[in-house]
């Protein structure tokens, strides 16, 4: 070996002596120099049977278990399934309202008044909509609300509302649907108010009265329903003041609608010629049409209320699909029976009174119960928009009332009588007493109704007036608000 190669391994060899000799002169210490890097602690990760726990509540739609070793779930955000289920749902309680609730109203008002009515159902999910993110939401549902009767600013356009995030509706479901099904709800309730007093009140004045009563109405029956402090609120609040249970709407949407309906139009008067002239639907057609998008968007209404595609879901879609079918039949029937013949709108009355009937109920009551409900369900609608409406002489153009109003009442009440804890486990300890809380809900939802809707609707005709001159009504609200004709020729 050369010296030019011995001299490199020399002077490693000096430097090692030396710094075994002397450590204060390396820069690093033995023990530092060979010691491996100290890691971070790693973050727990969820064992095996945790996963599988996981998958298990999952599959379910139940609650997330807890890890012990405080692991976070590695499905986290919202499970894909249930998610779907509940934008396909979203999307089916808006195409309630767009286009089903348009055309069923549009085909049975007067020919020159069919794009009023479309306008109406139009502007009021334009207008709702930026409202719901402004406040209503968190009017609704705010997350911090303490209040038993109304929510809070805490989510104001919809601030803490993320998409990946999970628990403002459900376990499994993000929050950005939760919020937007329940927007779709906001939606059609006003609009359902438009069939009572189609025809005869101004655009500007619907869309005031509307604005100001989802604060006074909708927003409050929301929160006191629905919100986990609410007052009538059975299955989130123990302590709530009427433990009461509705599991798609039935107080919050038709009762509070079809109540606030009947006032209205009681304050506005009666179409001009009513009684004295024949006021046909101008297209049986629409209307037709118009129902069976109702009936197809309400399973979304429904079935997506158990907030998840599990058994709940399911027996929802079963027992809309029965009560709906049985109360058009027996609706058709009784007018064949006292008139001769069987109706396509008495079919159509018959087939949304059932609805509307089992949409408290949906999640709570057998398919046999439901079966009960569209029976009664056809019957005393029938006898409300028939004879009720006659005898007491109001003007409830669309029978808004006679369906939303009659109907969304005995479906509360009936909820009562048929909510079957072996359907839902949730009724279990609500079931004694169940039916006074039902009454004791549908009185307070009545008299809330009634009292608000008259305060707003005086404030609005102070401010803009109720209704057209009577030349405008005659020409029609198509020309008057619009300056359009549904038809020409």
């Amino acid at each position: 070996m050369t010296l030019k190669n011995r001299l490199p391994r020399f002077g490693f060899a000096v430097a090692a002596l030396a710094a075994m000799a002397f450590p204060f002169l390396s820069p690093l210490s033995a023990q530092e120099a060979t010691a491996p890097p100290t890691a971070e602690a790693a973050a727990p990760t969820p064992t095996v049977e945790e996963r599988l726990a996981d998958l298990e509540a999952y599959v379910n739609n139940v609650a997330r278990p807890e890890k012990e070793n405080g692991a976070a779930s590695l499905v986290a955000g919202p499970g894909p399934g249930h998610n779907a289920w509940q934008m396909i749902s979203t999307a089916l309680v808006l195409f309630m309202t767009l286009p089903g609730l348009a055309l069923f109203y549009g085909g049975l008002v007067r020919r020159k008044n069919v794009l009023s009515v479309l306008a109406q159902c139009l502007g009021i999910a334009c207008m709702v909509t930026p409202l719901w993110w402004l406040c209503g939401y968190s009017l609704s549902f705010g997350a911090t609300a303490t209040s038993p009767f109304f929510g809070d600013l805490s989510n104001a356009l919809l601030s803490g509302i993320e998409a990946g995030n999970v628990g403002a509706g459900y376990v499994w479901i993000s929050d950005s649907m939760w919020a937007m099904f329940q927007l779709t709800f906001a939606i059609i309730t006003p609009a359902l108010i438009v069939g009572a007093i189609a025809e005869r009140m101004k655009f500007i004045s619907i869309m005031a009265f509307v604005l100001i009563w989802m604060f006074a109405v909708y927003f409050p029956f929301a929160h006191m329903v629905w919100s986990t402090v609410g007052f009538m609120c059975g299955p989130l609040n123990p302590d709530a003041g009427i433990k009461a249970i509705d599991f798609a709407g039935g107080t919050v949407v038709h009762m509070t609608s079809g109540w606030s309906a009947l006032v209205l139009c009681i304050i506005l008067g009666k179409r001009v010629g009513y009684g004295k002239e024949h006021m046909p639907p101008h297209s049986m057609v629409l209307c037709m049409v118009g129902t069976g998008m109702l009936w197809v968007g309400w399973y979304g209404f429904n079935a997506g209320s158990a907030l998840g595609a599990d058994a709940i879901a399911s027996n929802a879609f079963v027992t809309t699909t029965l009560c709906a079918a049985t109360a058009g039949l027996f609706w058709a029937a009784i007018e064949w029976i006292l008139k001769g013949k069987p109706s396509v709108l008495g079919f159509c009355s018959g087939i949304v009174a059932g609805l509307v009937v089992i949409t408290p109920a949906a999640g709570f009551v057998s398919p046999n119960s439901s079966i009960i409900m569209g029976i009664i369900g056809g019957i005393v609608p029938f006898l409300a928009v028939t004879y009720l409406k006659k005898a007491l002489g109001y003007d409830d153009a669309l029978d808004t009332f006679g369906v939303h109003g009659v109907g969304g009442t005995l479906g509360a009440i009936l909820t009562g009588v048929f909510a079957d804890e072996k359907i839902n486990a949730v009724v279990g300890p609500l079931k004694d007493g169940l039916v006074l809380e039902q009454i004791k809900s549908a009185g307070l939802t009545i008299v809330w109704s009634v009292i608000a809707t008259v305060i707003i609707a005086y404030i609005v005709k102070a401010i803009f007036g109720l209704r057209p001159e009577p030349e405008a009504e005659e020409t029609g609200l198509d020309l008057v608000d619009h300056g359009e004709q549904g038809y020409e020729g």
